[in-house]
């Protein structure tokens, strides 16, 4: 019984360690691609969200923007170690 015990919370420590790792690659992810948009932006902080959305909406809604998009999605993806 100790020994399922000890397993058990085992797994829900990795399970935790996963998390918390999954966390930090959606953060480093978001901020990578945030200052990457901004580099495109003239005086970005000038900027309100609902402006930079508009500008986004406009982007993604040409039809140039769809195509390549939907070619760099449909690349084999690469495999996670």
């Amino acid at each position: 019984e100790k020994k399922l015990r000890k397993a058990i919370n085992d797994e829900k420590a990795l399970q935790h360690q996963l998390k918390q790792l999954t966390r930090k690659e959606r953060t480093h992810r978001l901020c990578t691609r945030g200052g990457m948009l901004e580099s495109f932006l003239q005086e970005p902080e000038r900027l309100t969200d609902d402006d930079v959305m508009l500008l986004l909406k406009l982007i993604f809604h040409r039809q140039d923007t769809q195509e390549l998009l939907k070619k760099l999605l449909e690349r084999e993806k690469p495999e996670t170690p």
